[in-house]
C-alpha cells in the first residue's frame, strides 16, 4: 500500500470515550500524522524510497549547527540538515540566501562565544556526512573582535567586545521548501496526501500494527485505517497520541513556550546585512538555554525581525485529555494572535547590541508556539518507539520536542527516522 501522510490537528480522544474501537477499512504500509515540515520531510522520504511500483510559524534560518551538545540529536540532525536542506535548495531552485550569522558578546559573555568556537572546532563528520578535505570543519567559525564586528554590522552596539561569525547560517523560503515536499509526495506512485483530516483515536491490532481512526473537517464519523507502521510527527500534539495508549502514571507531560516576532523599520538597521544573535542567558549551565535571546533575522526580501521572546502558556486542563473542543480552540487561536504586550520587553533586550534602534518602529508580527518536554536544562530532540505487541512488531516512532532547529534538521530527522529506525529492509512491497 502506499505510503500515506494525514495532515491536520492529531489529538487521541480514547480518554473521553467519545470514538469507540472500530476494526480497520484498509491498511496502509506507513502513516504519517503530522503536516508540518518534519510529517512532510518523513512522508517525502518514504515516497521516495517506497517501490514505484506500489508548519510554518518560524523564523525561516537555516541554522549552522553552534549550540548545543556535541553529542545530542539536535547537534548531529541540524549539521546534517543543514547540508541536507542548502542541496535541495540548489537541485529545485528554491529561495535561500547565506546571509551567516554573528553571535555577539559582551565583555562579560566573553567566554560563551570562545567556548563555542572550540566546541564547533571540534565536532566529528557523521556517518551520512557529504565527501570533505581532510582538513575541512563540518562547522566553520571564527572568532572576531568586537571591532571587527563593528566592520561588518556598524550599527552594533560598541560595548560589544567579541562575536563568532558562523558563514554557513541561512535563510530560507519554507514555504517553497515545504510546497516541494508536497509535490514530491503527491507525485509519487506510492504516496497520498490527505488534508484537513484529524486522528482521534489510535490502537495497538495485534502485531500487525496500529489503527488509526480519522476524521475529515466536521464529519460525525471517521475512518479506520492499520498503519503497519506509525509516525507521530504531530507537533504540539505529539504526546496526546502516546499519552491515549499509556497509564495516567506514565504519561508524558509537554509544556509551551509561546515566542513573539516584531517586525521592525526606523533607524539603528540601515545597514544590516547578516543575523544577528546575542549571547543568551544560560545561568550556571551553558547548555540550560530556555531560549536563544531576542534575535535579529532577515527574510529574502530584506526585511527585519526580532524575535523570538519566551512565554510559558498553560492550555485549558481538559486538553490533557484530548478533547478536541471550542474552548480548546479559542485558547489556540488567542496565543496564536500577534500583540502589542511583549514589545516593550523586546525593545529593551535588542537595545543590548543596537542601541540605535527606536521603540516606534518597532510593531507585532507572528507568534509561534514551541512544544518542549522539559522547561528547564538543555532538551533534545525526542525519538521514541513503541510497538504494537510490545515486542517488536508493529512500529510507532513519535518525534517530540521538535522545536528549533527543526526546520534546518527536517530532512535529517526523515533520513534517520527512515533510514536509521524503519531501516531501508522494512521498506518493500
Amino acid at each position: 500500500m502506499a505510503a500515506t501522510k494525514v495532515r491536520g490537528l492529531a489529538a487521541a480522544l480514547n480518554a473521553t470515550g467519545r470514538f469507540k474501537y472500530k476494526s480497520p477499512d484498509a491498511a496502509v504500509d506507513f502513516l504519517v500524522v503530522g503536516g508540518g515540515v518534519v510529517g512532510l520531510a518523513v512522508a517525502q522520504r518514504l515516497s521516495e524510497r517506497f517501490p514505484t511500483k506500489s508548519t510554518s510559524r518560524n523564523s525561516e534560518v537555516i541554522h549552522a549547527g553552534l549550540y548545543y551538545p556535541p553529542d545530542s540529536l539536535k547537534t548531529q540532525l541540524c549539521l546534517r540538515g543543514r547540508h541536507l536542506m542548502y542541496e535541495r535548495c540548489n537541485k529545485l531552485n528554491i529561495p535561500y540566501r547565506k546571509t551567516g550569522k554573528l553571535v555577539v558578546a559582551h565583555e562579560h559573555q566573553r567566554t560563551y562565544v570562545e567556548s563555542l568556537f572550540e566546541k564547533a572546532r571540534q565536532l566529528p563528520w557523521s556517518k551520512h556526512s557529504p565527501p570533505h578535505r581532510a582538513d575541512e570543519q563540518v562547522l566553520p567559525v571564527t572568532l572576531i573582535s568586537g571591532a571587527q564586528a563593528r566592520e561588518l554590522e556598524p550599527d552594533l552596539s560598541p560595548d560589544i567586545a567579541a562575536a563568532l561569525w558562523s558563514p554557513e547560517t541561512g535563510i530560507v523560503d519554507s514555504h517553497s521548501f515545504m510546497e516541494s515536499l508536497e509535490k514530491d509526495i503527491s507525485e509519487s506512485e506510492g504516496g497520498e496526501l490527505v488534508f484537513s483530516t484529524r486522528v482521534v483515536r489510535v490502537d495497538p491490532y495485534k502485531e500487525e500494527g496500529w489503527v488509526v481512526q480519522t476524521v475529515t473537517e466536521n464529519a460525525e464519523q471517521g475512518d479506520a485505517l492499520l498503519a503497519r507502521t506509525l509516525i507521530n510527527a504531530s507537533g504540539l500534539s505529539a504526546n496526546l497520541i502516546i499519552n491515549s495508549l499509556l497509564p495516567e502514571a506514565s504519561r508524558i507531560p509537554m509544556f509551551y513556550g509561546r515566542g513573539s516576532y516584531a517586525a521592525y523599520s526606523g533607524p539603528g538597521i540601515s545597514r544590516i546585512s547578516r543575523l544577528i544573535y546575542p549571547c543568551p542567558d544560560t545561568g550556571p549551565n551553558k547548555h540550560a538555554f530556555q531560549s536563544l535571546g531576542t534575535h535579529l533575522t532577515l527574510d529574502l526580501q530584506g526585511k527585519v525581525r526580532f524575535g523570538p521572546d519566551l512565554e510559558w502558556i498553560s492550555p485549558p486542563s481538559d486538553a490533557e485529555t484530548y478533547d478536541y473542543n471550542e474552548e480548546n480552540v479559542d485558547f489556540w487561536r488567542k496565543h496564536l494572535t500577534p500583540s502589542d504586550s511583549r514589545l516593550e520587553e523586546m525593545y529593551r533586550a535588542v537595545t543590548e547590541y543596537l542601541p540605535g534602534v527606536s521603540f516606534e518602529g518597532f510593531r507585532p508580527d507572528y507568534v509561534g508556539v514551541r512544544p518542549k518536554v522539559e522547561r528547564f536544562g538543555f532538551q533534545d530532540f525526542v525519538v521514541r518507539k513503541d510497538y504494537a505487541d510490545r515486542s517488536g512488531r508493529g512500529l510507532m516512532v513519535s518525534l517530540m520536542g521538535i522545536e528549533s532547529p527543526g526546520l534546518t534538521s527536517s530532512l535529517a530527522i526523515a533520513e534517520h527516522v527512515v533510514d536509521d529506525i524503519i531501516g531501508p529492509e522494512n521498506i518493500s512491497q
